[in-house]
């Protein structure tokens, strides 16, 4: 008979065996490799913006990094070799060492890199396909569908204006029924902002010191922005250039205010810069990966904040009253914004063949006046908008879908502000929604 095994040896053989089994230690964590990258990484952006003005949107850290920024600036060469070395450094940083929110930071270090990179080639001549632009500077190749495909969109809006006259006139018309009066335009942004505010910490604790200033200017491309100042404070500016609905007032206090731009911003400042010391997120580019999360977040923040016909039903009881406008004619007001947001897509087709050279600067106006639908003056706005920002345009419609689809996996209401919660508090790249 074979010899039996004393209980010590059984006890050997099981630990042996075991051992043998368990899976091998993962690799030391390479995290902190990513700091001298991100260190390097505001100098760049910094460096940057002296041959792309406008590349850095805002910066709250060192003054004397900005100071030797503009004073002692590398060569576009050198700014590019120096973008494609910080690339690789990244991309060399083994992902399966780190955390989720480590990896996302080393995603966002090499996005915003190659972004800059291309922002210098564009600055120096390079001209590159719509698509191919998008995809290098945000990483989303956008869909663009044919003009004849939104003639659907347009039917719906003929039927909510009725009448005489081509489509953009009529549209315009009934617009006007809805502009805030000069006088009335302070007290009704303040009042939509609030609004925006008291939503948005019912759901997302912010800093005690968070604020904004509100400005209105003239003559800027844009309709609304935000400068985010560092410490929880934001200059949100409303351009006044032309009229300014009773609808935009709540999207702009949504979009710039909270839970958008701002609080995006404020939370990567606590979250980011300060309990982590990721020091790169002291700087925020206006190009980037980040920026299709910022736009899009910042548009679906609007809905989130006003579910359901939450938004119809404010715009009823407290801002059409502040403007000394007809409640009554709210509901019809909503039903045109609503059919008009299924065009947003056709912004980036017209974009497309203007930015190529395949359609003329009037062309290209007549068709954002048809797409709009709008008038002239408006279409001439949105001209400008892509003159300046050039594919930065798809941030908001394909932003928007895609932030949309991955809150709202996450469930109900409760669930979604925490998903959009932790997406604002990340360093999030566009590919984080895929």
């Amino acid at each position: 008979m074979p010899r039996q095994l004393t209980f010590a040896a059984v006890a050997a053989v099981s630990v042996l065996a075991l051992a043998a089994c368990k899976p091998p230690a993962p690799p030391p964590s390479q995290a902190a490799l990513l700091d001298p990258i991100g260190r390097d990484f505001i100098a760049l952006a910094l460096e940057v913006d002296n041959y792309d003005p406008g590349f850095v949107d805002a910066y709250y850290g060192p003054p004397e990094a900005q100071a030797t920024a503009k004073t002692k600036p590398r060569t576009a060469e050198q700014l590019k070799a120096e973008a494609q070395r910080l690339m690789a450094a990244a991309e060399k940083v083994d992902p399966a060492t780190l955390t989720p929110i480590e990896a996302k930071r080393r995603a966002y270090l090499i996005g915003q890199s190659k972004a800059a990179f291309t922002r210098l080639e564009m600055k120096g001549g390079k001209n590159m396909p719509f698509q191919d632009e998008a995809e290098a500077l945000f990483g989303v190749r956008p869909d663009l569908k044919p003009l004849e495909s939104y003639d659907a969109v347009l039917a719906k809006i003929e039927a909510l204006a009725p009448g005489p006259g081509d489509l953009p006139s009529r549209v315009d018309a009934f617009n006007k029924r809805y502009i805030v009066p000069a006088d009335k335009l302070d007290a009704v942004m303040k009042a939509a902002i609030a609004e925006c505010r008291k939503r948005t910490m019912a759901h997302i604790a912010l800093p005690t010191n968070e604020k904004f200033d509100l400005e209105f200017v003239k003559n800027k491309p844009w309709s609304g922005y935000n400068w985010y100042k560092g410490n929880g404070h934001s200059l949100i500016q409303v351009n006044t250039d032309l009229p300014v609905r009773i609808g935009r007032a709540v999207d702009l206090g949504c979009h710039e205010g909270y839970p958008g731009h701002h609080v995006l911003n404020l939370l990567n400042e606590e979250n980011l810069t300060k309990k982590r010391g990721w020091v790169e997120f002291a700087v925020n580019p206006l190009y980037g990966p980040q920026s299709l999360i910022s736009e899009g977040s910042a548009n679906y923040g609007i809905e989130l904040a006003f579910p359901g016909d939450d938004q119809l039903k404010f715009e009823k009881e407290v801002l059409y009253p502040l403007a000394g406008l007809d409640p009554k004619t709210a509901d019809a007001y909503d039903q045109m914004r609503k059919a008009s947001a299924g065009l947003v897509g056709a912004q980036n087709t017209i974009a497309d063949a203007y930015l190529a050279g395949r359609i003329d600067k009037d062309t290209a106006i007549a068709q954002l006046m048809k797409y709009g639908p709008s008038a002239k003056p408006t279409a001439t706005q949105r001209l400008s908008f892509i003159d300046t920002y050039r594919s930065y345009i798809i941030n908001y419609g394909i932003g928007k879908d895609m932030v949309q689809a991955h809150i709202e996996k996450a469930g109900d209401q409760d669930a979604r502000w925490k998903a959009m919660e932790t997406l604002l508090s990340e360093p999030s790249v566009s590919s984080d929604l895929k």
